[in-house]
């Protein structure tokens, strides 16, 4: 029956976290324990009113991420998945992934999980470090990531996500290789790997905004790693993890074979995934939309679509290409002529020939996809793919 329908990825945002980290512009906050309770009864109230308006989807995956969704008890999140499966039609074999901070996964919430249906956790380690966990404001040590990783193993998941954070204020590369070194002996199934961004209405933007400009510049900074230590972490993590059997699949992420992130992915490829929860963002059939960022007017039941965008044609070959590229694989040319009934070269020709000269973009097979110095360059070979208005 599945195949009948078209799919339908689910987001459930948890906002809540017990300290927010110096990093964190997400949409999250720590709260008390009756704010949280409503919450997730406005969130039960939200899926189950919006789900009517799905009947014609299926859902593929799920991802609960945050804040921090453990912070939430095992039964809590049982309950929430058994609102979500009455109200949605789930593929049998659909992937759930819950988002864990180490320190707030234990043995018996792990297996009320698993028990749920959640079959992927992805844990938030950034550091093997303390010292730079600290720094980071994360609210555990090393030592807590590997209680709460075996906890996880112990109740049976056998796909795991571990997130690291490189770029770090005071970071070497021997630092670095130590947090991939010990990440790797674990074994996990999946692992991403993110340079440090300093977001402004951050803790470390008041700190650190200054050394950012400062290194962009082309000077050294006082505090951030150089321009040229940060490119040795790069290249050695490509080379270190392909060395341990891991895939890059995406900029940012690593795979064993068979667990590339299915949820992930449908991202970069624009499929239709809903946002359910405080501030989500949606696309469903090319329009944008997101819920409201107030907590208070989403506790009231507040659940309207906010700044529905209806994508145009132009919009839509933008994403489709700079979403598309960051996969390694790249894009498939025939798609882009199968979508938008135009040849690519009709739009990026001139584009994609002077990408190809300068060594940043490969076209082979049909596919068009980054080459390794294109993906040390991505922010800006992706740029060029933005049409003038006019086209």
């Amino acid at each position: 029956m599945s195949n009948e329908k078209k799919q339908l990825q689910l987001y459930l945002h948890l906002p809540f976290c017990q300290r927010k980290c110096n990093y964190c512009d997400f949409l999250s906050a720590p709260a008390d324990e009756s704010t949280k309770s409503n919450y997730i009864l406005a969130l039960q109230q939200e899926i189950r009113q919006k789900s009517a308006a799905y009947e014609a989807y299926s859902v593929p995956s799920i991802f609960i991420g945050g804040g921090t969704p453990s912070v939430y008890e095992g039964a809590v999140i049982a309950r929430l998945l058994d609102v979500v499966a009455d109200a949605f039609f789930l593929e049998r074999d659909a992937e759930i992934t819950i988002e864990c901070n180490p320190g707030t996964l234990n043995q018996k919430k792990a297996a009320h999980y698993r028990q749920a249906g959640i079959n992927r956790i992805s844990l938030g380690l950034q550091s093997t470090q303390d010292c730079a966990l600290r720094l980071l404001g994360r609210i555990h040590t090393f030592a807590d990531f590997l209680r709460s990783y075996d906890a996880a193993r112990k109740a049976g998941f056998d796909n795991l996500n571990v997130d690291l954070m490189s770029g770090l204020p005071g970071q070497q590369l021997i630092d670095w290789q130590d947090t991939l070194k010990k990440t790797v002996a674990l074994r996990p199934e999946h692992i991403s790997a993110y340079s440090l961004m300093i977001e402004e209405g951050t803790p470390f933007y008041e700190r650190y905004a200054s050394d950012e400009q400062r290194r962009a510049a082309g000077e050294e900074p006082l505090f951030l790693p150089s321009e040229d230590i940060e490119q040795q972490m790069y290249r050695y993590t490509g080379a270190y993890l392909a060395a341990h059997g891991y895939h890059r699949y995406e900029i940012s992420n690593y795979a064993k074979p068979g667990y590339a992130c299915f949820h992930n992915v449908g991202y970069w490829k624009r499929r239709n995934y809903l946002g359910l929860g405080l501030g989500s963002a949606s696309l469903i059939e090319n329009e944008r939309f997101h819920n409201t960022a107030i907590l208070t007017d989403y506790l009231k039941g507040r659940f309207e679509k906010e700044d529905s965008q209806k994508l145009s044609s132009k919009e839509q070959m933008e994403e489709f290409l700079f979403l598309g590229l960051r996969m390694t694989d790249g894009i498939s040319i025939k798609e882009f002529y199968d979508q938008f009934r135009f040849p690519i070269d009709a739009f990026y020709a001139p584009v994609i020939t002077a990408l190809c000269r300068q060594g940043l973009l490969s076209r082979e097979a049909g596919r068009l996809s980054l080459t390794e110095a294109g993906i040390s360059l991505s922010n800006y070979v992706l740029a060029q793919f933005l049409l003038p208005d006019e086209a």
